[in-house]
């Protein structure tokens, strides 16, 4: 490991909310022009940690040293002021202003009290000169895609004159081609002696963009190693244990010809076109595609989230009403949506509540919630499901990622559904969390229940799925079984039809980076 100024040092600090400890006596070293990645368990503490740097939280105890200086940081604007900018995997934008302005928030140049618009506008083009954007700075931030919503997050933390640049999941969002692009830019910031904290899920990143490692774990520091320590050794430092098998998917010996879910003939104008497939009790079927391929949009339809212009949908041979949740639901079908936070979650509404939503009618005692009875059952659900949590009536906000999406899971667990339609079940979620995931897929199946599950994850779909659909410009284009099959006849048929070449490069750089992950 090179030695290199440290801008930043966490020394034995510790943080508590209520009567959670959540961070306990740990160190972090941030150097000049190195990437120093933060690895640990949904609930490890992680966030915590990071926002003591960023002056969101103060620690109870311990000390924050700023070259070389005990300092407190007292709020975010006090870490503008020593250099310290956040990226957050919810990005801090406003979509309906300008490049420019988003650039210059809150720093807007003026001259005679109005905004000076020809320097902010060079203000602006310099910052993303810098990172080597092109992007037109009178277009609104909400017309461009996530990769350079991201970049243009980073451009305007250099315009902060940052010495120290935290990304909280920058990749999360992000394909192949895309994560490509921004290594680059990282490099590059590295080179300017710019010193990161990276945070991540996906280990393979670790190596590519990393010089030093600290993992946590329940709060705790646990090591602090190279960036080249193995995947396996590092997963072993996050969870406390080894994880052999990445995908532990476990079909049912035994499997019925009669389908469970039925779709036929689905269409949507302009979303997707004649869909049929069928699941069968104790299979997980899988769907990939490249993002804008339709997948999403099916699922959304079977849960009865959109309506369809044409085709219909059974369970047990009974058809589900086109356009309708409360049906669907009813029929027994459980939805885990794509951005669980805006579609699957009341983030101000506690652990019970959120784990209660499907139940809340058919429990009802003569129209009246039966709120104990919610409780008691919630409480089952979180246990058998290990929610990490301080109280059932913790708020879900305040909970991590992975336990977030446990929550969405134990609602469907809770309602019985037969049938489960998963959309990136485990996008930022840890490892030990995924394993977690796949296990409630595995239960599901076991008791006769069906999952369809759609992921861009390539091994992950590969590796939990029991047949594997691909579509491309809103149709299926072919079934492949996902034991013999490799990435790259998914690629071949997730770009049928495609004209665009860089699409196609786009996966086959996505399948690359996500391998073995």
């Amino acid at each position: 490991m090179s030695e290199a100024q440290t801008v930043v040092s966490l020394e034995s600090v510790s943080k508590s909310f209520g009567p959670v400890n959540v961070i306990d006596r740990v160190d972090l070293h941030v150097r000049a022009g190195q990437v120093h990645a933060l690895l640990g368990e949904n609930g490890a503490g992680k966030s915590t940690l990071i926002k003591m740097i960023s002056g969101v939280h103060q620690p109870d105890s311990g000390t924050i040293t700023v070259d070389g200086k005990v300092t407190e940081i007292p709020n975010t604007k006090a870490a503008e002021a020593l250099g310290i900018a956040t990226i957050h995997q919810e990005l801090n934008l406003v979509p309906t202003m300008s490049v420019a302005e988003n650039l210059l928030l809150g720093r807007t140049p003026s001259r005679w009290g109005l905004v000076n618009r020809k320097h902010m506008q060079s203000m602006a083009k310099a910052a993303l000169d810098l990172i080597g954007v092109d992007v037109d700075l009178d277009d609104t931030v909400g017309s461009l895609g996530i990769a350079r919503q991201q970049l243009v997050e980073i451009a305007k933390a250099l315009t902060m004159n940052a010495r120290v640049l935290i990304l909280d999941e920058p990749t999360a969002a992000l394909t192949g081609a895309e994560i490509d692009n921004l290594f680059k830019v990282i490099e590059d910031l590295k080179e300017k002696g710019v010193g990161m904290v990276f945070i991540s899920h996906h280990l393979d990143e670790i190596a590519r963009i990393a010089d030093t490692v600290s993992v946590l774990r329940d709060g705790q520091f646990i090591a602090e190693v190279p960036a080249t320590t193995s995947e396996k050794e590092l997963v072993r430092l996050m969870v406390g244990r080894d994880i052999d098998d990445q995908f532990p998917r476990v079909r049912p010996e035994e499997s019925s010809s009669t389908p469970l879910l039925e779709v036929k003939g689905l269409t949507r104008k302009g979303a997707f076109s004649d869909v049929s497939f069928d699941v069968f009790p104790g299979e997980v079927l899988g769907i990939a595609g490249l993002v804008g391929a339709g997948r999403t949009e099916v699922i959304r339809a079977i849960a009865g989230a959109d309506k369809t212009d044409s085709g219909t949908v059974h369970v047990r041979g009974k058809k589900v009403t086109n356009g309708s949740i409360k049906d669907s639901i009813r029929s027994g079908i459980g939805h885990v949506p794509e951005d669980r936070k805006s579609q699957g979650l009341i983030l101000d509404a506690p652990v019970s509540e959120n784990l209660g939503l499907a139940t809340l009618s058919s429990t009802a005692r003569f129209g009246i919630a039966d709120r104990r009875g919610q409780k008691r059952r919630g409480e089952e659900v979180a246990e058998k499901l290990r929610i990490r949590m301080a109280s059932i009536n913790s708020l879900v906000r305040n909970l991590s990622g992975g336990n977030q999406q446990k929550v969405v899971f134990g609602r469907w667990v809770l309602a019985g559904s037969e049938v489960l339609l998963l959309d990136e079940p485990t996008r930022g979620v840890d490892v030990g969390a995924k394993v977690e995931i796949y296990n409630i897929i595995n239960e599901v199946t076991a008791r006769g229940g069906a999952v369809v599950m759609v992921s861009s994850d390539l091994p992950e779909v590969l590796g939990m799925s029991d047949r594997l659909l691909v579509m491309s410009n809103g149709r299926v284009t072919g079934e492949l079984d996902p034991h013999v099959a490799s990435q790259d006849d998914v690629m071949h048929l997730a770009v049928s039809n495609v004209d665009s070449a860089v699409e196609e490069s786009s996966l086959e750089s996505n399948a690359v980076s996500r391998k073995d992950n």
